[in-house]
């Protein structure tokens, strides 16, 4: 018999999407430990090394319990655990519905077809925008979303640009989010109308219905 791959787990749990086009949707969520990264509004510090070893097999059992098909795998950084791959693979293979929550210093190009990936592009703000992995780019499929968190106009402004040099406007639905507690919605929403920008403004919906904590 083959032992199962194990990954460190900060938390599983489920409730509702609180971004991207699936927002709204029950949904679990399997939370990795561990991200190369820090950016200055990291609302998961949490995850940087709290967690617990657990099989793929026992990962799976435990989501049974919940009974939807939408599963989110997100960190931290959960491409920064080799393992995560092989549980992609095995979730595709039952037939979930699953999108991957990366920050996008680390390559996708041996994430399953299947999984709808929300590539986050780090801006300025993040103190992060120099680790962006630019070369996944051209790795993105139609149905995957690029998120931008924008802190303050000069992260707008560098976002705008991006769009414009990358190209992205041509295949890619691309999410602009405010920084929860630095930039103010409705700020965002005025210059995204301002500029007529093509892209889908979103707020995290699971810290308006139930604040910034864990397991939500």
């Amino acid at each position: 018999m083959v032992k199962s791959q194990t990954l460190k787990i900060n938390e599983i749990f489920y409730s509702l999407q609180g971004e991207s086009s699936r927002i709204g949707l029950p949904t679990i969520f399997i939370r990795l430990t561990g991200c190369p990264m820090r950016c200055n509004y990291c609302d998961t510090a949490y995850a940087f090394h709290e967690g617990k070893n657990l099989s793929i097999d026992a990962i799976i059992e435990e989501i049974k319990q919940y009974d939807t098909n939408f599963i989110t795998v997100t960190g931290g950084e959960p491409l920064a655990q080799r393992n995560c791959y092989s549980l992609l693979d095995q979730l595709c293979s039952l037939g979930y519905n699953v999108s991957l929550e990366t920050g996008g210093a680390l390559s996708i190009n041996e994430v399953h077809e299947n999984v709808k990936i929300i590539l986050d592009i780090k801006t300025p703000g993040s103190g992060e925008s120099e680790n962006n992995h630019w070369d996944n780019l051209p790795l993105i499929k139609q149905k995957d979303e690029i998120k931008m968190v924008i802190t303050n106009q000069e992260d707008y402004e560098w976002s705008k640009n991006i769009i414009q040099e990358k190209g992205l406007y041509l295949n890619y639905d691309i999410l602009f989010s405010p920084s929860f507690g630095q930039l103010e919605p409705s700020q965002l929403a005025d210059w995204i109308l301002q500029d007529n920008l093509k892209v889908r403004m979103q707020v995290q919906l699971h810290k308006i219905v139930w604040g910034e904590k864990k397991g939500v």
